[in-house]
């Protein structure tokens, strides 16, 4: 019998993390500045005392020896082996370095520019180090031993006229590369000194002149008037800062002489081009550069790949040439038995759809192929044959046939893909895969809304997270904000640990995913006053989008003092859209037109998913406002034409399986897998991180019936209370229609102010037909009314 072994588990081991904790860095930052400031103590006090202690250098085993260095022995050591020993004064930049480089620490500063600062800081110690050894005659201490004996190696190679040239050269790479100099700048700089010089010259000799001109203007006042010696500067202000004037171009003159005699000379002026003069904004932008939206949140981290995980079962997509080869006898047998030859048939693998491109003999009409949907389908006994005819751009009629064995596309491998990754779009939506295996990724900022319909249970819900994840992972938290409503309540709870991120709400909401159908009407009318005040602020920026105006205001030519602000997109997802139409109706398809007609333009875009795709929900004004619509598998073909205007959604197979249009053209896709706990790790991942003080807050909007009691609560009055009774007071008229046409209410509103101000005093009771009758018969006595409420309280 084999003796059985025993099983060993290996126990992992820890990877030994060199990257520094906060505290770490805080004390090392402390200790490096310090360390700079003793080494700066001590080399400074080493010129005054290292004549009386040379004797005690290296001697440190005798506690009752002192030196005279402010360091003592540590500082009289150090000092002799850095300066004596070493580079001379130039040890001094090696001080400097450490200090600096704990000033990086301590506040945690980006490390890229303080290597910078150590490579050219040692360069300069040690070329200063060898330029001081050309003058050690009597003793080594201004360029240390190091200098002095590098000086003379390149002497005794170099000669001195060759190690003096060497020095230049370097000392012009430093100029040049670290300091930027060039000669444009350096001739510029003594012409701007040269032309002070000589405006200073000529202020001198126009002072006098000035002076006179001032003591005379001082002797006509009056002597009751205290007249006041101008000083010299007053004196030069005069001259030099007359009324302003435009500046003038400065002239060259040129004076030609005539070689006949009698001719007269004659000057020519010409004018020098005027240089040009930056703009305020240009100005700002040299100064602080341009404004940056994610600077609040400047340390924030975008999501990672590990996030999301792998679904792709059996890995990539393998050929099944049995499968392909079987797929393709019964389509040209099916074909046959119609008496419909074929020239030529090529198939295209996708992960769960293999498209067969077939080219007909000529003269085979393509409705009689068409109409053999069912018959192919019956031939390969497959559900879900779709069948093209004539695939649009190729020449080709196009069978989709459904593989046997599916495979499932991965967020992960959507997100990681380059295509999304280098995608340069404003608002970049990875959907999934197309049957040539192809990333499929779409720009909503271009759609610029979308519709999303389908039977229960077919995607939806998945095609909402992945759009949502595909923005996750390509904008910041201050460029775009979402506003999630969910009638289900459970699809989109997730998104609420990212409220302070990326979620927008109204003022007085608790929850940023809205459920209730009343905020939702609301909401909808928020977003339509938002609407209104993006698109008055780009008619003042003059511009036609949100994009232009964004540019224009990084680039500081708006002022945030007059209103104008950094605008984030916002994506309304509307998760449930035909529970809405049952409950609200008209309230919400309203504003949901109105949006998806003008909100465009100023980067407000919809996204809306429903699961009945009937006539009464997705009606004629939503359908010709959404130009982008996706369709899951639905149940009959009225349906998918009620999507689509084009059927072929009934025809899909499930589980994301999905047809995109935006316009004529239909694409086939797989839509990308994301589960609930991927979705969690997101969030969980974001939310973690500094947030914003807040939700981003959508403008307020009071509803028709919102904010009024019939009672006389002052604190539940309407906020239009004491303007409607100033109305009322003036035309001394008490009626509902009267404040509906001047404060522009709906009647419902107005009514319930009419209560609130019977119930106040102001008006009378209900009279029929008559107008209520006003009790209060000016202003004054109305101030004076609310005056008295307000202090009995």
């Amino acid at each position: 019998m084999a003796k059985k072994k025993k099983k060993t588990t290996k126990t992992p081991r820890k990877k030994i993390s060199f990257k520094l904790s906060k505290q770490q860095k805080i004390i090392l930052g402390s200790f490096l500045f310090l360390l700079g400031v003793a080494l700066l103590i001590s080399f400074t006090s080493y010129f005054f005392t290292w004549k009386i202690d040379q004797s005690e250098i290296g001697i440190f085993n005798e506690r009752e020896l002192q030196t005279e260095n402010l360091l003592n022995k540590f500082g009289a050591n150090i000092a002799h082996f850095f300066i004596y020993d070493g580079f001379g004064i130039a040890a001094y930049f090696l001080a400097i370095l450490i200090g600096l480089t704990g000033i990086y620490y301590f506040f945690d500063f980006a490390k890229k520019q303080l290597l910078r600062f150590w490579f050219w800081g040692l360069l300069l110690m040690l070329w200063f180090s060898v330029f001081f050894g050309f003058f050690n005659e009597k003793t080594t201490l201004f360029s240390g031993i190091i200098g002095f004996e590098a000086n003379d190696y390149l002497q005794d190679y170099l000669g001195l006229i060759g190690t003096i040239l060497v020095m230049t050269f370097i000392a012009i790479i430093y100029l040049v590369v670290r300091l930027k100099l060039t000669p444009e700048k350096v001739i510029g700089a003594i012409k701007k000194s040269k032309n002070e010089v000589i405006s200073e010259f000529k202020s001198t000799e126009t002072t006098p002149k000035a002076k006179i001109s001032e003591e005379g203007k001082n002797t006509n006042t009056s002597n009751t008037e205290e007249v006041s010696e101008p000083t010299e500067e007053e004196t030069f202000e005069v001259v030099e800062k007359p009324t302003p004037t435009p500046p003038s171009p400065s002239k060259e003159k040129l004076i030609l002489k005539s070689e006949t005699e009698g001719d007269v000379e004659m000057e020519v002026e010409q004018a020098a081009e005027e240089e040009e003069v930056d703009t305020l904004s240009e100005k700002l932008v040299k100064d602080y550069g341009e404004f940056d939206p994610r600077l609040e949140l400047s340390k924030y981290r975008f999501p990672t790949l590990e996030l999301l995980r792998d679904h792709t079962i059996g890995g990539a997509i393998t050929i099944d040439q049995e499968e392909l080869e079987e797929n393709k006898n019964r389509i040209v047998e099916t074909l046959n038995n119609y008496k419909i030859g074929i020239a030529n048939i090529k198939a295209t693998v996708g992960p769960t759809v293999t498209l067969y491109e077939i080219v007909p003999d000529a003269g085979v009409r393509i409705s009689k192929i068409k109409n053999l949907e069912d018959d192919i389908a019956l031939s390969l006994s497959a559900l879900g044959i779709r069948i093209i005819a004539p695939i649009p751009g190729r020449g080709t009629i196009g069978i989709e046939v459904p593989n046997k064995n599916p495979k499932i596309v991965s967020m992960r491998s959507v997100i990681g893909s380059a295509k999304f990754q280098n995608a340069e779009m404003e608002l970049p939506i990875a959907f999934g895969k197309t049957i040539s295996n192809e990333t499929f990724v779409v720009d909503l900022a271009k759609m610029p809304h979308l519709l999303m319909a389908g039977a229960t249970g077919q995607g939806k819900s998945v095609g909402l997270n992945a759009i949502l994840t595909s923005l996750l992972y390509k904008k910041h938290p201050a460029e775009v904000k979402f506003v999630l409503v969910d009638p289900k309540k459970v699809e989109l709870t997730l998104f609420n640990k990212i409220e302070r991120h990326f979620l927008a709400k109204l003022p007085d909401s608790e929850d940023a995913i809205i459920t209730d159908t009343t905020k939702v009407i609301n909401t909808l009318n928020s977003l339509c006053i938002e609407m209104d005040a993006r698109y008055d602020l780009l008619k003042d920026a003059m511009v036609r989008n949100i994009k232009e105006y964004n540019t224009k205001f990084k680039n500081r030519k708006l002022n945030p003092n007059d209103g104008h602000r950094f605008l984030p997109y916002i994506v309304l997802v509307i998760d449930e859209f035909a529970d809405l139409i049952m409950t609200a109706g008209k309230e919400v398809e309203t504003p949901i037109a109105r949006l998806a007609q003008l909100a465009r333009a100023v980067g407000i875009h919809l996204i809306v998913a429903t699961q009945r795709p009937s006539v009464n929900v997705i009606t004629g004004i939503i359908k010709a406002n959404f130009p982008a619509r996706i369709a899951f598998r639905v149940t009959s073909k009225i349906d998918s034409r009620t999507i689509l205007d084009n059927s072929g959604a009934d025809q899909l197979i499930g589980r994301g399986d999905m047809l995109y249009t935006q316009g004529n053209e239909l694409t086939r896709l797989q839509c990308a897998f994301v589960d609930t706990p991927e979705v969690d790790d997101i969030t969980d991942f974001i939310g973690s991180q500094k947030a914003f003080p807040d939700a981003h807050l959508l403008p307020e909007y009071v509803g028709e019936e919102g904010g009024t009691t019939l009672d006389n609560d002052i604190k539940d009055r309407d906020k239009l209370f004491r303007e409607a009774a100033e109305v009322l007071v003036i035309a001394q008229q008490g009626s509902a229609s009267l404040l509906q046409r001047k404060l522009k209410l709906g009647y419902n509103r107005a009514g319930r102010i009419i209560d609130q101000l019977e119930a106040a005093g102001i008006v009378g009771p209900f009279e029929g037909s008559k107008a209520r009758s006003v009790l209060v018969p000016t202003i004054d006595a109305l101030n004076q009314l609310l005056e008295n409420e307000t202090k009995n309280i």
